[in-house]
């Protein structure tokens, strides 16, 4: 995750240290210095997500299809210039950089409900400057990549030190990102994402020699900078009191520069005259208030060390490479031929989150462009979660032997601290047993294929319906199952939601990028951004789900692009509330009438199996305002369950139809006059 301010020093104080380069020249220089490899490059995908996603609209989900093409663009240009792209994303997040995960994940929350009350005051999307990466995008980018043909790793620890490593040991001729602990790491050249022209593929490269030059230091030194600075592994306030001695004692002091500036002087003077050894690292971690942890700079200045490099600070014999075998770990599967392959998937990207539950029984989910203050729609964490118990008791075989073996999630949702963990029990999707992992996994057949596809269904509590889904095309299959999920989940969701999806679905089917870029919308509605992240996270849980049932859809049947579009949906979203006809909802194609009365049937019939009446709810142009506190349905805090579990149902207070029967419509199978309007005009 970098070292504060090292970069923004490097750029202001070290112009030297910054170096405009062609990569076209770098490569063709490659090839002549090492006519067996092509030139390679890797790439910190992580670090790159943000500059990629480039289209104008970025508030009302992603516009995916916009976003794929961004990508497709991105990799010609270097294949046009003979540049193969290896790109890594983070597979895990370390135990010993959690305490930094949760302080950005709650300093993001700060930042998208500053992106509500824009909304909310304005009705239209933010500007550039409030940017928020759209829910899910770094998963999603991951299969989309693959998808395009290109080599894509997930790691099996944090993605700076694999790439590091990837680069040194292939001889690449640079990693491309925007990370400053590629300045730290003694690997291959550290390209900038951010300063990357694509069209002429020139950037700037940070030349870590320079960097030393100027800081009066050498390569070895590096590490033990950055540690003394502050990062991942030494938390930055344990720091104040070193530098102000370092400050006080320091030469370079200039009163130009900025505090942090100068403490990057102050702390690198200090360390060049430390003599380069065990035991001046050792005097340190005395010096220093480490509290009980007195390896803190030890594992620090370890955890930069690639493989077959040695630092004067660690002793030789204790020098080894970061790399770990997690097969060694207590893993919570015990099956060695069902771990291994979901190791492989994992690290090929063929899987989500598979691994990580097999082999530590933790998984974690970043924030979601959700609106905290609506009280109607619980966060993506707690509706998916019953989805997730389903799969967590596929993949433990829970119940085998009286054995439950609990989850640990880090879930980002309003009203959770990330103080620590929530343990998850799984619950069995099917009554009477958990399917069998192996047979799943490894058998062929199409008995076994069936029970893929109704052990998927099952997570959604969709038992029946499966040769009617079987009957239409996978992503549209697999995006209703998910609809009729959410509808009995959120019992709050309207018919005219419900419209909105459907319309969606059918309408993006044959549009292309550029007509989606060119789609303008009037206003932008905050509960529509907050259901189209809610749909996004869905798409994962499915993409979660599929993995563990050995994979009834192709995974890429499940990818946004095929059913998703955050524009539109705002489009069909506000049509469906202001009462337009399905004629206008439909675009005026007579050919998808029957197509969406028919799946609207299907999903509304499913319901009503459970219970779930969907109600007529229109909201016309009276957008929410959100200015009521949430409260909590008791329901989604309770983390162990051992049967279905019941729609979110609203219990807040005040809102605007609290008792709705009287005044809008009941659908079962639904069933709108084609000219008429969905319902009844609102209050």
């Amino acid at each position: 995750m970098g070292i504060k301010g090292l970069q923004g020093f490097v750029e202001r104080v070290c112009p030297d240290a910054c170096r405009t380069v062609d990569l076209r020249e770098m490569a063709q220089k490659h090839c002549i210095d090492h006519p067996d490899s092509p030139p390679v490059i890797v790439v910190d995908a992580m670090s790159c997500v943000r500059y990629w996603y480039t289209p104008e609209s970025w508030v009302c989900g992603g516009q995916w299809r916009e976003f794929l093409a961004v990508l497709e663009d991105f990799i010609k240009a270097f294949m046009a210039a003979g540049i193969r792209l290896v790109f890594f994303f983070d597979g895990v997040v370390e135990s010993k950089k959690r305490d930094e995960w949760i302080k950005r994940r709650l300093q993001n929350n700060k930042e998208i409900a500053r992106v509500f009350q824009f909304i909310k005051t304005h009705r239209k999307e933010p500007g550039r400057e409030m940017f928020v990466i759209p829910s899910a995008l770094p998963t999603f980018t991951r299969f989309a990549l693959k998808s395009l043909g290109q080599k894509t790793v997930c790691t099996l620890q944090e993605a700076d030190f694999e790439v590091a490593s990837y680069g040194l040991q292939h001889n690449c001729i640079g990693i491309l990102g925007q990370d400053s602990d590629y300045l730290i790491y003694n690997t291959c050249p550290y390209f900038s994402i951010g300063k990357l022209c694509l069209d002429r593929l020139v950037t700037v490269m940070y030349s870590r020699e320079d960097l030393c030059r100027v800081l009066g230091l050498s390569l070895t030194h590096l590490p033990l900078f950055a540690c003394l600075l502050g990062n991942d592994v030494v938390p930055e306030n344990l720091l104040e009191g070193f530098w102000h001695k370092c400050l006080v004692s320091s030469p370079c002091k200039n009163n130009s520069y900025n505090r942090r500036t100068n403490i990057l002087f102050a702390v690198a003077n200090y360390i060049s005259k430390v003599p380069r050894s065990y035991s001046s690292l050792k005097h340190l971690e005395d010096i220093l208030p480490l509290g009980s942890d007195k390896t803190l700079l030890y594992r620090g200045v370890e955890s930069y060390l690639l493989p077959g490099q040695q630092s004067p600070w660690i002793p030789p014999k204790v020098t080894s490479c970061q790399m770990f075998s997690l097969q060694q770990e207590t893993a919570m599967c015990q099956d060695k031929e069902i771990f291994q392959l979901a190791k492989e998937q994992h690290v090929q990207s063929e899987n989500y989150t598979i691994f990580n539950i097999l082999s530590k029984g933790e998984i974690e989910c970043s924030n979601s462009l959700e609106d905290e203050s609506d009280t109607e729609i619980p966060g993506q964490a707690l509706i998916y979660r019953p989805a997730r118990q389903h799969i967590y008791s596929i993949l433990l075989e829970s119940g085998k032997g009286g054995a439950y073996s609990f989850v640990k999630e880090w879930f980002v949702y309003f009203g959770n601290p990330l103080q620590h963990p929530e343990l998850i029990q799984p619950v069995q999707p099917i009554p009477g047993g958990t399917p069998n992992l192996k047979t799943l996994w490894f058998a062929k057949g199409p008995d076994v294929e069936k029970q893929r596809y109704s052990t998927f269904l099952a997570c959604f509590h969709l038992h029946d319906g499966m040769e009617y889904l079987q009957s239409l095309e996978a992503p549209v299959a697999a995006f209703c199952c998910l609809l009729v999920y959410l509808m009995m989940q959120v019992s709050s969701l309207s018919m005219e939601d419900l419209n909105a999806f459907v319309a969606l679905v059918l309408c993006l089917k044959g549009k292309s990028a550029a007509e989606l870029a060119s789609l303008q919308l009037a206003q932008v509605d905050s509960r529509g951004v907050h259901l189209g992240a809610v749909i996004v996270r869905g798409l994962s849980t499915l993409l979660m789900a599929n993995s563990a049932c050995g994979f009834p859809f192709r995974m890429d049947d499940l990818m946004p692009w095929q059913v998703f579009d955050g524009k539109l949906f705002q489009e069909k979203y506000q049509q469906s509330h202001r009462g337009c006809s399905l004629e206008e909802l439909l675009e005026g194609n007579e050919s998808l009438y029957t197509p969406f009365e028919n799946l609207k049937s299907f999903i509304c019939k499913a319901c009503m199996a459970k219970k779930r009446t969907i109600h007529s709810r229109p909201r016309g142009n009276g957008f929410i305002t959100g200015t009521q506190q949430r409260e909590f349905n008791p329901r989604f805090q309770q983390t162990h369950r051992s049967s279905f579990v019941p729609p979110y149902h609203n219990q807040m207070r005040g809102f605007l139809w609290r008792n709705p029967q009287p005044q809008g419509r009941e659908y079962g199978a639904g069933h709108p006059d084609r000219r008429r309007r969905f319902h009844v005009p609102s209050r």
